[in-house]
Parts: C-alpha cells; sequence; structure tokens
C-alpha cells in the first residue's frame, strides 16, 4: 500500500472513532417517533404518542433569537382494499408554537389557544414530546372487525417560518425537521393498538 492510502485508512478510522464517542445528543438532532398507539375513550378514540425531539443547534439559536417555531403531528388512519385504492378514513393534525421571550427569559409552547411557560427549552421540549388524550376518531369512523393501518409523524412545519428562513429551509437540511412515518396496525374491536 502506498503511504497515501495508509493516511487516508487512519484518517477515516481516527473520524469514526471521534464520531463513536460522541454523546448521542450530540449526533442524534432531529425528530423520532418512539411509540403510537390509539385508546378507546368515552368520545371516540385517542392517540398516545412519543416522540424524541432534539433541536439541532442552529434551530436552537434561532428559538433563542425569537424566531417562533411551528411543530405540526400528523394523524392518518387508512383502510387496505386488495381490489382499489386504499381508503383514507380520517385525518388530523395538531399544532404547536415554540417561542421564546427574553424579557421573561422562558420558553412558551401553545396548542389551540392555550400557552404555557418553561424555564429550559427541554422542558417545553419535553411536553411536546409527550401526546396524550388527542381525539382522532369519533365512535362512528371506525367499523367493528376492519382492519385499519394508522400513521403519525411529528415535523417542523417550515411554511410557517418567516421568509428569510423559509429560504434556508430549502437550502439547509437542519431547517427541515421532521420524523418518518410510524404505521401501525388498528383493530376497533379490541382496546389496544400494537405498539
Amino acid at each position: 500500500m502506498t503511504v497515501r492510502l495508509v493516511r487516508a485508512l487512519a484518517l477515516i478510522i481516527g473520524i469514526g472513532a471521534a464520531l463513536a464517542l460522541l454523546p448521542p445528543s450530540a449526533r442524534a438532532d432531529g425528530i423520532e417517533v418512539r411509540a403510537a398507539r390509539l385508546e378507546p375513550s368515552a368520545e371516540g378514540w385517542v392517540l398516545a404518542a412519543d416522540f424524541g425531539l432534539t433541536l439541532p443547534a442552529r434551530l436552537e439559536e434561532a428559538v433563542n433569537r425569537g424566531v417562533m417555531l411551528h411543530f405540526v403531528v400528523e394523524f392518518e388512519l387508512i383502510r387496505p382494499r386488495w381490489y382499489w385504492f386504499d381508503e383514507s378514513v380520517a385525518s388530523a393534525t395538531l399544532a404547536y408554537r415554540l417561542s421564546y421571550h427574553a424579557l421573561t427569559r422562558q420558553y412558551r409552547l401553545a396548542l389551540s389557544g392555550i400557552a404555557q411557560s418553561f424555564p429550559e427549552l427541554a422542558d417545553a421540549l419535553g411536553v411536546m414530546s409527550r401526546v396524550r388524550g388527542w381525539r382522532v376518531l369519533e365512535p362512528d369512523q371506525a367499523r367493528p372487525g376492519a382492519q385499519y393501518e394508522a400513521q403519525v409523524r411529528l415535523r417542523l412545519d417550515t411554511a410557517q417560518l418567516p421568509k428569510p428562513f423559509q429560504v434556508n429551509a430549502l437550502t439547509n437540511r437542519e431547517w427541515t425537521l421532521s420524523s418518518e412515518w410510524k404505521r401501525f396496525r388498528f383493530n376497533p374491536e379490541t382496546t389496544k393498538s400494537a405498539p
């Protein structure tokens, strides 16, 4: 082997070892869906979902400088059909607004006109990462005996960003924050759905 090849291999191994030693939070900026399920309630079916949410440094800096971030939880229920296209049974969205107020030094998380303040960003992200009791289905929307596919995700709504930041979102991956769709089966006869 040539000296250049040996040096290149040593450099690659060194970079890999350095990345392996970084703490997970330093490498895992983004959103992941950890668990999702539908639970029965008196008014229909409610979604319980847990997300892993870590803001990239640029988004955290933007919030700290007064830029409001809009996050959306999206839910869809589909009935698969072998003879035709799948039937869309229901869809729903839940919108969060995350901001920072320099005067009070508080992070503010708003949902449906109700706002809550937090001293730390991690506390606000923790509340947003745990969705409970969100009614997504009326009692008569899902037929007993039918098999459904449900899916949920959390994403940063870049269309709600100020115009200069929307341009950044088109060109910079740190500004396009979204989880993959978490899919799970749902059978209305049972009181549980797959984790």
